[in-house]
């Protein structure tokens, strides 16, 4: 009778334990190596959203470990996984109007950056990133500053791209390259080092601080730096994991996006700022062009990608240029 009165109470015993609510995980892909500035932002978004301890994790997979570049949308539209973070330009099929902040020369300016997330422009994107199906969550400014690296010469003038292969971001700025004689193919990140080593590709592009990060000082010679255009890396997550979430872990997550996006801007200028010395102490010979040098690059390069992002977003085009140049 004794162990049947145990056996009674186990069950009012446990009942009277409050249960621990489960761990929710999100699974979030991106292309960054983990020494990326952006990837240390995102690991960093990471550690505050567990810290905040409202039962979610977020499992973060750097360098294209849980799926491909041009996987990472459709992978977390279908739910396949719960979020990726892309820089975005990648969306210049899909979405034409993300595109708009990589015309050459339109919107490098830090405080016009600075006031972007949440700003008319970024609500505009955000809507027509939700009819996609997928919610953005964050904003990470990855850069303004670009280098164009090559190993035979410095690229310092226009005329210098004529009869290069150069590393195409996408076939809307990849324009500005050809309008001035350069052949563009389009390259994932990725896959762009070895593609410069084997001679597929006699020219990169890239950020300042990912030439450090993906060690282009081992196989470039020749850097030119300047404020070309802006890319943002963005965080977004399947609608159906979003609103699955209780509203303290919603709130989480949306505070600690915020502290990402914040955090994305110190470390982008910080990153820039050193990657140049660091690029020069590696043994690459660098040049910044002056502001004249910027203005001549700028009067070949800027009206041929604004022509082409017109037609190829014949909807929003206009607008999201003007929301822009009013920031």
């Amino acid at each position: 009778m004794i162990r049947r009165r145990h056996l009674l109470a186990a069950p009012a015993i446990l009942a009277a334990v409050p249960a621990r609510a489960q761990t929710v995980t999100m699974r979030l892909s991106h292309q960054f190596p983990p020494a990326h500035h952006i990837a240390r932002v995102i690991a960093s978004f990471a550690e505050d959203v567990k810290a905040r301890d409202v039962g979610i994790e977020v499992q973060v997979f750097p360098a294209e470990q849980l799926a491909r570049v041009n996987e990472n949308f459709p992978g977390t539209a279908r739910g396949a996984f719960e979020a990726a973070a892309l820089v975005n330009f990648w969306w210049s099929n899909t979405l034409p109007e993300m595109s708009a902040v990589t015309i050459p020369f339109l919107f490098t300016e830090l405080p016009k950056i600075q006031h972007f997330v949440g700003s008319p422009a970024a609500k505009f994107l955000e809507e027509r990133i939700a009819k996609k199906g997928v919610v953005n969550l964050a904003w990470l400014f990855t850069t303004r500053q670009v280098i164009f690296t090559s190993s035979n010469k410095p690229v310092v003038t226009t005329d210098d791209f004529r009869g290069l292969k150069i590393r195409g971001l996408n076939p809307l700025t990849d324009h500005a390259l050809t309008a001035i004689g350069a052949s563009a193919l389009a390259t994932p990140g990725p896959e762009v080092p070895g593609a410069l080593q084997s001679g597929v590709l006699d020219a990169g592009i890239t950020d300042v601080s990912a030439a450090v990060s993906r060690r282009y000082y081992e196989f470039q010679k020749f850097g030119t730096v300047l404020p070309y255009f802006t890319a943002y890396t963005h965080i977004f997550v399947n609608p159906r994991f979003l609103q699955g979430l209780n509203p303290a872990q919603r709130t989480a997550l949306e505070a600690a996006a915020h502290k990402a996006e914040a955090d994305a801007i110190t470390a982008s200028e910080a990153t820039a700022a050193a990657a140049t010395g660091e690029l020069r102490a590696k043994g690459m010979t660098i040049t910044e062009l002056s502001p004249e040098q910027v203005a001549a690059w700028r009067s070949k390069m800027q009206k041929p990608v604004v022509d082409a992002f017109l037609r190829s977003a014949p909807e929003g085009g206009a607008r999201i240029i003007e929301l822009l140049e009013k920031l």
